[in-house]
């Protein structure tokens, strides 16, 4: 299951508020370095939901064009048919 950049978000603000709620150094060590995990994969999430965006956006453009082509070429050889 993909996890979404919302999901590792929210752990890593978790992260910090236990972290600022801890009264122990290890205990709050602890909590900063699973936030500052959380938030890299909530960096390396939106990436990659940014980048499935583009090419998606990239594949509707390409297959606009290509209809486009095909639709001018279609008419191009109905004029020839009929000339």
């Amino acid at each position: 299951m993909s996890q979404t950049f919302a999901f590792y978000d929210a752990r890593a603000q978790e992260a910090a508020r236990d972290a600022k709620a801890a009264t122990l150094d290890n205990v709050r060590e602890r909590a900063l370095r699973s936030q500052k995990t959380w938030r890299a994969l909530a960096d390396q999430a939106r990436k990659i939901e940014k980048s499935r965006a583009k090419a998606a956006s990239e594949r509707l453009e390409r297959r606009a064009a290509e209809n486009d082509a095909a639709a001018a070429a279609a008419e191009t050889r109905a004029a020839t048919a009929e000339a």
